[in-house]
């Protein structure tokens, strides 16, 4: 199986090819946001104000890096797991968000939602964060500095792996691996 290849911010053209399975380099720039970064800008969306990234067409990768160590960009840089974003994704979704990377699967609303504005969620090696991390060139903090780690980063990725779990027209690669599904 070949790998596809993407640039970010992802177009929703680009999203609409994508089936559950495919695999797929992203580069281009990513954001990273987790729980407590997904929390503040719908708190943000939701009082009408201006948010601190622009969201639409971005992929979203759910991750809080460790430190630099010296002569790197960012220290470990593994996904997080994802079902902790299912509260806000809705909101993320509805202001433009293409993508989504993180690890283990999404509930059904989620999924539906996925569905409904044409985006995809991917997964990236859980316990790879090392490894992941060489495929981030650079790495700076944008917005809510003082959650550290958690704070929202602007990345700058090269070949960064992910295969497609769920997709715009539906189905689950974890159903599919494990036979229950389409």
């Amino acid at each position: 199986m070949q790998w596809k290849r993407l640039s970010a911010p992802l177009s929703r053209e680009a999203a609409t090819g994508l089936i559950p399975g495919d695999r797929c380099l992203i580069s281009g720039t990513i954001y990273s946001a987790r729980d407590k970064a997904h929390q503040r800008l719908v708190e943000i969306m939701e009082a009408g104000g201006g948010l601190p990234v622009e969201l639409s067409g971005q992929v979203i990768y759910y991750m809080g890096p460790s430190p630099a160590p010296p002569g790197r960009v960012i220290g470990a840089a593994g996904p997080t797991t994802s079902s902790r974003m299912d509260t806000f994704t809705g909101k993320m979704l509805e202001a433009g968000v293409t993508a989504m990377i993180g690890k283990g699967r999404r509930s059904p609303e989620v999924r539906k939602l996925i569905e409904k504005y044409e985006a995809v969620y991917f997964s990236s090696y859980g316990g790879a964060g090392a490894y992941l991390a060489v495929r981030i060139k650079e790495s700076e903090p944008v917005a809510f500095h003082d959650l550290g780690p958690e704070a929202v980063y602007r990345l700058v990725v090269e070949d960064f792996p992910v295969v497609v779990i769920n997709g715009p027209h539906g189905g689950d690669l974890y159903e599919q691996a494990a036979g229950f599904g389409s």
